[in-house]
């Protein structure tokens, strides 16, 4: 008897295709718009469009509407449903092929030396995204990685949406902690640094050493003017959406130091 013929995965019959792996590769450093991948990539926007709605349609890319110009949309790569859709690869080839997930990986050996890797958030205000960003980024390394977070209008201080979401989920206290203007690290030298605001993307001035630049379109949540019980919610998922990303980021300082 013949032997029942078995498709490739899903992620292997969308990742597999030239464009999109490149499309893939590309959001991986960091959320893009459309242009800025038709520019990456060397190819017509028509053509960019229909393969990253192949992505979207299959759940590995996402897009979120800019903050800063509304008549643009960032794209973002899916982590943890790549993370899913490998593991489901693996064990379609073989079942020892499973990936342990990002949460249970613990701090990576590559990240424990000196000088440490030394990381900026920036974001207009410094009052939510950045600021939780060092937080978790610190938390989750252990403090291996020195984080620092600025931005270019600093609020007076830290949004309370942000202080509550991060005592009360991740046991962090920043309620000391003040904003600060990324003019005062001037000279200052860090190996990436990494937006959370489309506007601060486009504003955050270039500092010294080149570090790597990547950008997150995190929506921001100090904006939601809800009671205090609902905008405490908009936190928890902003904060979530944060916490991916930082987990995520641990192994890309590791490969990469």
């Amino acid at each position: 008897m013949a032997m029942p013929t078995r498709t490739p995965p899903a992620f292997v019959r969308l990742a597999a295709h030239p464009l999109r792996w490149r499309l893939l590769t590309e959001l991986a450093a960091g959320d893009h718009r459309v242009r800025d991948l038709v520019a990456l990539v060397g190819e017509p926007q028509s053509l960019v469009s229909y393969h990253l709605r192949l992505l979207r349609d299959g759940g590995l890319v996402s897009a979120t509407r800019s903050s800063f110009d509304g008549r643009d949309s960032y794209y973002r790569l899916n982590l943890d449903n790549c993370a899913a859709a490998l593991a489901d690869t693996g064990a379609a080839l073989h079942p020892a092929l499973g990936r342990e997930p990002a949460a249970a990986r613990g701090v990576p050996a590559t990240l424990r030396r000196s000088p440490p890797i030394e990381v900026l958030f920036v974001c207009t205000g410094n009052s939510a995204r950045s600021p939780v960003a060092e937080a978790l980024l610190r938390h989750h390394s252990q403090g291996v990685v020195a984080a620092t977070s600025a931005g270019g209008r600093p609020r007076p201080r830290l949004h309370p949406g942000a202080v509550r979401t991060l005592r009360d989920a991740y046991g962090i206290d920043i309620a000391g902690q003040r904003p600060r203007h990324w003019d005062s690290l001037a000279g200052r030298r860090f190996d990436y640094v990494i937006s959370l605001c489309d506007k601060a993307r486009e504003s955050c001035p270039d500092l010294p050493g080149r570090p790597r630049r990547l950008h997150w379109s995190v929506p921001d949540p100090a904006t939601s003017d809800a009671p205090e019980a609902a905008d405490d919610l908009v936190f928890q998922r902003v904060t979530a959406d944060i916490d991916g990303r930082v987990r995520n980021l641990l192994p890309v300082l590791a490969a990469n130091p």
